[in-house]
């Protein structure tokens, strides 16, 4: 143990050596986030099925709390997914919006933004389970995982630009990461969508399979990394991610600010109204 934490974070160790199931005060769950940890494998469901699982704050709290759970229960692996026909299909633009101060706005934005650290923080290792709509906050929820398992029916898009909003979740950092500087600004500035497949093809996501089977593939990857020793899988993800996790943090700092000025320009309330009107 001595060597342990001479070696690498505490709160990693902590994480490693605590048993499973430990109690601890834990955030409260949401009705529209399911959580189950079977000792091993936690999975997260977001659940608002007949708003195509559309962000909200009850959801983000909810997904908030899961994700906190699923560190202090002391998961190997996580998996990430959503009900009914669609993963997330964003910001729930039918909502009417509520009357906020600019420090309500930030907080919810913080909020918003803390899915993505919370992703990146824990040690096991998440992995994205996506079919049907995966927009805007959805693409940027499911892109902050370790391995993104996509549906051929998958359908990721950016549309914040196209609706006066602007991104979150760190995703202005992970997406040129992930598909380059040219391509990533062209799917943030168009807003256009790319199917399942092709987010396999351009590195995206990790991998395409056929409609039906991303959940049983995402457990499947979860279960096979849960089998590999501890420690040396949560060093392998933190050294991966420890190049990268420096300038996330400096890019959802300019997000949310960025975020600020276009909730406040209201141009989004005529791409608003036209959806409500669709």
């Amino acid at each position: 143990m001595g060597l342990c934490y001479r070696s690498i974070d505490r709160q990693l160790c902590h994480h490693l050596l605590r048993p499973p199931g430990a109690h601890v005060p834990r955030p409260p769950l949401h009705p529209s986030v399911d959580y189950s940890f079977d000792g091993v494998v936690a999975e997260v469901r977001l659940s608002r099925p007949e708003r195509l699982n559309a962000v909200d704050v009850g959801l983000t709290r909810g997904l908030v709390a899961a994700l906190t759970h699923a560190g202090e229960d002391g998961a190997r692996a996580v998996v990430l997914s959503g009900t009914g026909r669609a993963f997330c299909a964003g910001h729930d633009l039918k909502e009417e919006p509520a009357a906020e101060t600019v420090l309500q706005t930030r907080a919810r934005l913080e909020e918003i933004q803390e899915v993505t650290r919370l992703v990146r923080r824990l040690p096991a290792p998440v992995v994205a389970a996506v079919h049907g709509y995966a927009l805007g906050a959805g693409a940027e929820f499911a892109l902050c995982c370790d391995v993104v398992v996509a549906a051929e029916d998958a359908v990721f898009g950016f549309p914040e630009v196209s609706v006066g909003l602007s991104v979150t979740g760190g995703i202005s950092r992970l997406l040129p990461v992930l598909v380059g500087w040219a391509r990533a600004k062209e799917l943030l500035l168009l807003g256009e969508r790319v199917s399942g497949p092709d987010a396999a093809a351009m590195g995206l996501v990790a991998r395409c399979v056929p409609t039906g089977e991303h959940e049983s593939t995402a457990l499947d990857l979860a279960r096979r990394m849960a089998e590999r020793p501890a420690l040396s899988l949560s060093l392998a993800k933190q050294v991966l991610d420890a190049g990268l996790d420096s300038t996330v943090d400096g890019a959802m700092a300019r997000e949310v600010e960025h975020a600020l000025l276009t909730s406040l320009s209201g141009e989004n309330a005529a791409p608003r109204e036209g959806f409500n009107r669709g």
